[in-house]
């Protein structure tokens, strides 16, 4: 009898523990967040921190990059700091929903699957994926992939796109997959290394890691067939408040040139903000 009430009070405390989890999950999405921000002064962002130029930490171990001038300019609309927090991609959405960062802000791809778990932002930049293959290997498109191993990063929207238009690149590939990475910077090693024949990566990442080694001419880089794509600022979904606040700031950095000015330091080029 002992065992039996001993049984039930466990089962009793882990459906209490269940639903405090439940409530606790639905209230950081569901909470609106900018009261607090505002009145902290303090914003919490979650990035990658090898992803170059967006975001990434220099020789000296600061966090710099496009996306980071880019926030702290919104922010600084408001009076408000951004603090800048690493994160494994991977768990991008869960670190927002446990409420341990405000935002994903760092090359982040606006897809169907990710506008079910996020709010994003307005778009403030565009990308591609590409398919990244070493000069030597006579790899200069999708159909050189037959059979060869591919890399890519775990959790990103070009392994997405690998999984969902499989007659583009899956269907060609060793196995059917790719070897999967944490971060771009140790599929390069690889790819220079041999280890894998090709990388499917982000133009962005591909074109500034390459020119700032001074490899771009050992390297083909090249559209597999996969449509250009949005980078957005993902927040909780109750965060519309945030959000506007955003947008805002965006249109204000624009029409002041800042914009302009920060693209100009990352890309060598002056951009504009993506119309709808």
């Amino acid at each position: 009898m002992k065992m039996k009430k001993f049984v039930l009070g466990m089962v009793a405390v882990a459906a209490l523990v269940t639903l405090a989890a439940c409530g606790s999950k639905k209230e950081a999405s569901d909470t609106n967040s900018w009261k607090t921000i505002e009145k902290d002064k303090k914003v919490t962002i979650g990035l990658d921190d090898t992803f170059v130029p967006m975001g990434f930490k220099d020789d000296d171990g600061k966090i710099v990059g496009f996306d980071v001038d880019l926030a702290k300019a919104v922010f600084k609309e408001y009076g408000i700091e951004a603090k800048f927090q690493p994160i494994d991609w991977s768990m991008k959405e869960n670190e927002l929903d446990n409420g341990t960062i405000d935002l994903i802000w760092n090359g982040y791809t606006v897809t169907k699957s990710r506008e079910k778990k996020v709010l994003f932002s307005d778009p403030y930049a565009q990308n591609e994926q590409v398919l990244v293959t070493k000069k030597d290997s006579g790899i200069t498109d999708a159909k050189g992939m037959k059979g060869k191993v591919l890399g890519a990063q775990e959790g990103s929207s070009g392994y997405e796109d690998f999984n969902n238009q499989a007659a583009v690149l899956k269907d060609n590939v060793k196995d059917n997959d790719a070897t999967l990475y944490a971060s771009f910077n140790e599929a390069m090693i690889d790819l220079e290394n041999n280890r894998i024949d090709g990388l499917l990566i982000d133009k962005v990442y591909a074109d500034y890691y390459l020119k700032q080694a001074n490899k771009i001419d050992n390297f083909n880089i090249f559209n597999v067939g996969y449509k250009n794509e949005d980078f957005a600022v993902g927040a909780r979904k109750g965060d519309k408040e945030l959000v506007s606040k955003i947008n805002s700031a965006f249109k204000k950095l624009q029409d002041s040139g800042q914009y302009a000015e920060i693209s100009k330091k990352w890309f060598g080029e002056e951009l504009t903000l993506p119309k709808d």
